[in-house]
């Protein structure tokens, strides 16, 4: 199908997460006449199976510890029991409320929608059921998948975050199988519903992608909290019976459960899409790109989770917005990966951008690197709220901070002026002379980044 004055689109977009209906909005808004394909739900994964319902089922969890730990605060109350169709119907009025907002924007911008599932039938060609749409540039951003290991089949007591979101009880016990992002967040919420919970990770430590120091102590705060876990071992087989699950490892170590999640990761949903048969270049069913995300085949880019890298819903947003102002011929500064903000909604939570120090020393070389750490121990907000954690600051020796790593309480509402700091190549002497606020744990940047420019005051430096 042709657009509306009868030639074709200016960009057909295929899938509605968060890289395909951000390129939608900004190419709509630059006013490029747009055809947005999606199967499912405007917003992906993101609105619907990850970001938002997760972050709610998290903030449920805050509150019942909350209830559970009053009495430290003065506060008498007592956490009775977790009504999980109660959770779950303010859970999906949280999605459902995006979910119509969205839809507005959509249609406001005059966005031509097309349901069904799309597949690309030629270079500038997308078909749906049935019908060809036709466009003059084709972005591709079609998301990913709950991933599974070989040999372990999904079903019954063995289930993904799909599944694990649609959960109408609270487990007695839980395995995890993977202690990144996904895997612990699901591990801090059914601890705090009051499940027994294992986290299995086959690499060194949890949320293995983070600077050495956060793992190290989100493992201590997660052993805090009663949350076990086996590290450095891999995962050798599951059985399931009446009586839960029954997981083994390679070194012969057993555990049982009532479930197991499988939280191994996400792939990229580019199979049967007609990608290759177009002359993209696929690795392990990524789609290839340059820096400016063109797949170097005609006028086709790539957002979001199936281009290799960082799988996150802020990044495909973004690279949505480069790829419309890329098609416009606004020449917008590419992204850089390692400039992108990453968050662990688990409690504590953990967040960072840049580069972690040893990265940072591999790159700039071992004696071209300063760290510090800066304790919440000193931070008034932090002690108010009872948190314990640190800010770790990595900069190049008399040059630019290149890295930001926070565990803690809310230091996810920190990592916006991290990003600033590092994106932006800040000193520390500037940071330092900016005033933050107090008390507030913003405070916490400003005291660290005062300890790296040599005049620490509320640290022990």
């Amino acid at each position: 199908m042709a657009d509306t004055n009868g030639t074709a689109f200016d960009i057909v977009v295929l899938g509605g997460g968060s890289g395909g209906y951000a390129t939608a909005l900004r190419g709509a808004q630059l006013g490029l006449s747009v055809a947005l394909v999606e199967a499912d739900k405007l917003g992906g994964t993101c609105l619907h199976n990850g970001c938002i319902p997760t972050k709610a089922l998290l903030h449920a969890a805050e509150l019942a510890d909350n209830a559970r730990d009053g009495a430290h605060f003065g506060v008498h109350t007592e956490l009775k029991g977790i009504d999980m169709a109660g959770v779950n119907e303010y859970k999906a009025a949280v999605v459902g409320r995006l979910y119509k907002g969205l839809q507005g924007l959509i249609k406001s911008r005059k966005i031509t929608v097309f349901e069904g599932y799309g597949t690309l039938v030629g270079q500038d060609t997308v078909e749906v059921n049935g019908e060809r749409i036709t466009g003059r540039n084709i972005v591709l951003g079609t998301g990913s998948y709950a991933r599974s290991l070989p040999g372990l089949d999904i079903g019954g007591r063995v289930i993904t975050s799909d599944q694990a979101l649609q959960l109408d009880w609270v487990p007695r016990s839980v395995i995890i199988l993977g202690g990144g992002v996904i895997g612990s967040e699901f591990a801090s919420v059914w601890r705090s519903f009051g499940a027994d919970v294992t986290i299995i990770e086959a690499l060194p430590h949890l949320v293995p992608n983070e600077d050495e120091a956060l793992s190290k102590a989100f493992e201590r705060a997660f052993r805090k909290r009663g949350i076990a876990f086996n590290l450095g071992v891999r995962f050798s087989g599951v059985t399931q019976d009446d009586n839960g699950v029954h997981v083994s490892l390679e070194d012969g170590k057993t555990f049982d459960a009532d479930l197991l999640l499988v939280a191994v990761g996400r792939g990229p949903r580019t199979e049967g899409l007609g990608y290759a048969e177009q002359g993209l270049t696929l690795d392990r069913g990524f789609v290839i790109t340059n820096e400016r995300l063109h797949t170097g085949v005609a006028n086709i880019y790539a957002v979001g989770d199936i281009v290799p890298g960082l799988q996150l819903a802020h990044r495909g947003f973004a690279q949505g917005i480069f790829v419309a102002e890329e098609i416009a011929g606004l020449a917008p500064q590419t992204i850089v990966e390692s400039g992108i903000p990453r968050v662990t909604y688990s409690d504590p939570e953990v967040a960072s951008v840049g580069l972690t120090e040893a990265k940072a020393r591999e790159v700039h070389g071992a004696d071209a690197v300063e760290t510090l750490e800066y304790n919440l121990g000193g931070n008034g907000k932090s002690q108010i709220l009872g948190t314990t954690g640190f800010v770790k600051l990595i900069r190049k020796k008399d040059g630019p901070v290149i890295g930001v790593h926070m565990i803690g309480a809310r230091v996810g509402e920190l990592i916006g002026e991290g990003q600033l700091i590092v994106n932006w190549e800040a000193y520390p002497e500037d940071v330092a002379s900016l005033v933050h606020a107090h008390p507030t744990q913003n405070e916490a940047l400003g005291e660290a980044h005062l300890a790296l420019a040599g005049k620490p005051l509320h640290a022990h430096n």
